[in-house]
């Protein structure tokens, strides 16, 4: 399924402009750009979120556009390189657009920011989960829809709040992300009391992640919460849990959501519990798979296309808001935006920029789904309450 996703998406994304009016039209389209990753360490998060956000151009363009206008969404690839994002940035800026979404690695979404602050172009990043993204840079033209590190640990530990652990082992990878979401993890868990008995890493590029769970092992934990964005080094775990027999339960972050764990990890996954921001049962989330699979030969869309379809939809209720392309009006009219429901989030949630704050996916938004053998499983939790 992954492998016919992202054909899709290198399919509609090859020639740089991904979805264009005709040529007669083109001077009056609405340009949207995209910075995304075809290349580099991102690459296999960026491509279905890009994916998800051609589709949404897609749809609305069949329907109209936005302001009796058709949506012209410009691709950049940074490579995940944070220079290249911030001339990515540049170069979509002088060529018209009326904002500027970025599906990319965390520092190349930061760098880009240089750009779009200067600039005062709009900019949001609807898939990015770092915490930092909205802090370290104080850009008000600049918003974060994708589910913050800190709320994914935050459901993690309310769903296992019943279950009474007293220590647990964290593990994680030395990506960038996988270090930054591992150092959320942490802090919740020391908030919590939580004592953590082994703290390991498994490098990039690793064979075995047997020293790491040998340790974990003789730690005696009693959960494993897993903090790793990389998906083969956390195959190579989950592989060494099953084969040195370690019995305690899995938590698991965000990453292993991707349907492509059910081919990687084939046999290594029943029981794992995972946080995710896609709940089929939420209605506009059954509308936008029912739809996604008519229009992609029955290729049955999750949640980084989701991520992305989100990203385009609320800019676009954004520019509609502001009745114009005018940067102050759609800065005004992103900073407004309340109670949007999208197709991420549990039932009964949406997007909002509440206080000021710059980071709209709420909170109490993300779920916790349990394998069922390598099937992902129901929602068996909301929320972080």
């Amino acid at each position: 399924m992954k492998q016919t996703i992202l054909a899709v998406a290198r399919s509609v994304l090859a020639a740089g402009v991904v979805l264009a009016a005709p040529a007669a039209m083109a001077q009056n389209t609405i340009k949207i750009g995209m910075i995304t990753d075809k290349v580099g360490p991102a690459k296999g998060y960026a491509e279905p979120v890009a994916a998800g956000a051609v589709y949404a151009v897609k749809e609305l363009n069949a329907k109209g556009g936005v302001l009796g206008r058709q949506i012209e969404l410009l691709v950049e690839d940074d490579q995940g390189k944070p220079d290249v994002s911030a001339t990515a940035a540049r170069k979509l800026v002088d060529s018209g657009v009326a904002f500027i979404l970025s599906v990319s690695l965390t520092p190349a979404t930061q760098q880009a920011q240089s750009v779009t602050l200067e600039t005062k172009t709009p900019h949001m990043t609807p898939s990015n989960s770092g915490d930092t993204l909205t802090t370290q840079i104080n850009n008000p033209n600049f918003w974060q829809t994708g589910p913050l590190g800190s709320t994914q640990i935050a459901t993690l530990l309310s769903y296992a709040r019943n279950k009474n652990f007293k220590k647990v082992a964290l593990v994680t990878d030395n990506s960038d992300l996988g270090q930054l979401t591992n150092r959320f993890f942490k802090g919740a868990l020391e908030k919590a009391n939580i004592e953590i008995v082994s703290e390991e890493v498994v490098p990039r590029g690793s064979t075995t992640a047997d020293p790491q769970m040998q340790k974990v092992r003789a730690a005696n934990p009693d959960a494993i919460f897993l903090a790793g964005v990389l998906t083969p080094e956390n195959a190579l775990i989950l592989r060494s849990v099953r084969q040195l027999g370690l019995k305690q339960p899995l938590l698991g972050n965000y990453n292993f959501s991707i349907p492509v764990y059910g081919a990687v990890a084939k046999g290594l996954l029943d029981g794992l519990a995972f946080v995710d921001a896609f709940d089929p049962a939420k209605p506009q989330t059954r509308q936008f798979i029912e739809n996604y699979k008519k229009d992609n030969n029955g290729t049955e869309p999750y949640n980084l296309n989701g991520y992305g379809y989100d990203g385009i939809m609320l800019v676009v209720d954004a520019i509609k808001r502001a009745g114009s392309t005018d940067k102050d009006k759609v800065r005004e009219a992103m900073q407004a935006t309340q109670g949007f429901q999208g197709v991420m989030g549990g039932v009964g949630t949406s997007y909002g920029f509440a206080d000021g704050k710059r980071t709209g996916f709420d909170p109490n938004g993300m779920v916790v789904r349990v394998y069922e053998g390598d099937k992902q499983g129901k929602v068996v939790h909301i929320g972080a309450k």
